[in-house]
C-alpha cells in the first residue's frame, strides 16, 4: 500500500486524497504534524532524492525558522535532525 506523507489541512493534500479516493485507490495517510517523522524516514528520503526536493521553503514553518537554522539546513550539518522537528517544512 502506498503512504501519503502530509499535513491533513494542506490544500495539495486533500486535493490528492479526494483524487484518490475518487479513483478507488487504497492509501494510507500520515500525517507529519500529528504523526511525526523519525530519522529514520528523513535518511531514507535523503539517500533517494537531494534535500532541495525536500524543503518546501514556501511553508511557513520554513520562513518562521531563523536564518541560522536555515543555513544550517541547506549546508546539509543539521538536516535530519531539523527536518524531524520541523516536519511541517518538508515537501513529501
Amino acid at each position: 500500500m502506498t503512504t501519503i506523507y502530509g499535513i491533513s489541512n494542506c490544500d495539495t493534500v486533500k486535493k490528492a486524497r479526494k483524487w484518490l479516493n475518487d479513483q478507488s485507490i487504497d492509501v494510507a495517510f500520515h500525517d507529519l504534524r500529528a504523526d511525526g517523522l523519525s530519522k529514520k524516514q528523513v535518511n531514507h528520503w535523503l539517500s533517494l532524492v537531494p534535500l532541495t526536493s525536500l524543503l518546501n521553503k514556501r511553508s511557513t514553518t520554513w520562513k518562521q525558522l531563523p536564518d541560522s537554522t536555515k543555513q544550517q539546513i541547506e549546508a546539509g550539518t543539521t538536516a535530519v535532525a531539523s527536518s524531524a522537528a520541523q516536519a511541517k517544512a518538508l515537501s513529501v
